[in-house]
């Protein structure tokens, strides 16, 4: 007897689960300069950022090695890009 193609429910309850990126225009994101692309973050504001701090080398980062997106300490719930950055970056140990 054939109910039907069950994996289907599986995998549209795996796509509620996963977590949203963080937009630069959220009011956290702004109020902490975050961008998607390091290398867009406003260097008059931040003078003290460089290219080479990213949210993928900082140790609020959840995401795994080499992912494209991970979740952040700062950003509950959401995610930030790997090659993004904000003020919070500290560096990991």
């Amino acid at each position: 007897i054939t109910y039907g193609d069950w994996s289907s429910d599986v995998c549209s309850s795996d796509l509620a689960h996963a977590q949203a990126m963080v937009a630069e225009t959220d009011p956290q994101a702004q109020a902490l300069g975050y961008k998607t692309d390091t290398t867009k973050a406003d260097a008059k504001k931040f003078p003290k950022h460089t290219s080479e701090q990213k949210c993928s080398n900082c140790a609020l980062y959840q995401g795994k090695a080499g992912s494209p997106a991970g979740g952040c300490g700062i950003f509950a719930g959401k995610q930030v890009a790997a090659n993004g950055w904000c003020s919070a970056w500290a560096k990991k140990a």
